[in-house]
């Protein structure tokens, strides 16, 4: 009797892979908390677009999710934005720090309650950078992975537990082993 053949996808099956998606998930929903916090914390002072700030982080949410399931096209995309984040935060740090200073007042948040100081504000910016650099290495090392190779074979020899069988397309009247016009393969 004949095997069933599947789609396997080998490098997902691979504990590195798995590590590095992990970590890549994680990395990007770090990210994304600390600019939310920042951006909560600190919204009276913040200048320029909130809006855009505020997309910014929804983006990265979305990136990890689409990261935990597999999706390798995000990956370069995610890096790029860790390079805007990255020079973000390099600028925007040293301004939080002199904003801790006598004459200043605390940051009120969005809800109009008293925001974080400045001092942590800058700290939690500060923070981002690392979290940047380490995000831009795994997405590089992730995308080198190849999780989007796919190899047909037989059940028994798949890797990737979540492999699923190949679908046949059936045309009505053929039998199996004709082609199109019903002739024979030779």
């Amino acid at each position: 009797m004949d095997d069933v053949y599947v789609i396997d996808r080998p490098n997902r099956a691979k504990a590195s892979s798995h590590t590095t998606r992990a970590i890549v998930v994680l990395l990007l929903l770090v990210s994304a908390g600390l600019q939310l916090i920042v951006i909560l914390g600190g919204w009276s002072s913040l200048q320029g677009s909130k809006a855009v700030q505020l997309v910014f982080a929804l983006l990265y949410i979305l990136m990890a999710y689409l990261v935990s399931r597999w999706n390798r096209g995000v990956l370069p995309v995610a890096a790029a934005m860790a390079i805007l984040l990255l020079i973000f935060a390099a600028v925007s740090g040293p301004e939080w720090l002199d904003r801790d200073k006598t004459g200043f007042s605390t940051p009120e948040s969005i809800l109009g309650s008293a925001g974080l100081e400045s001092s942590v504000l800058a700290l939690l910016t500060f923070i981002v950078i690392p979290v940047q650099v380490l995000l831009i290495g795994f997405a590089a090392q992730a995308f080198q992975q190849e999780w989007h190779v796919e190899l047909e074979v037989p059940k028994s020899r798949a890797l990737w537990s979540g492999a699923a069988p190949r679908k046949l397309v059936e045309r009505p009247g053929a039998r199996r082993g004709t082609t199109s016009t019903g002739a024979t393969r030779g």
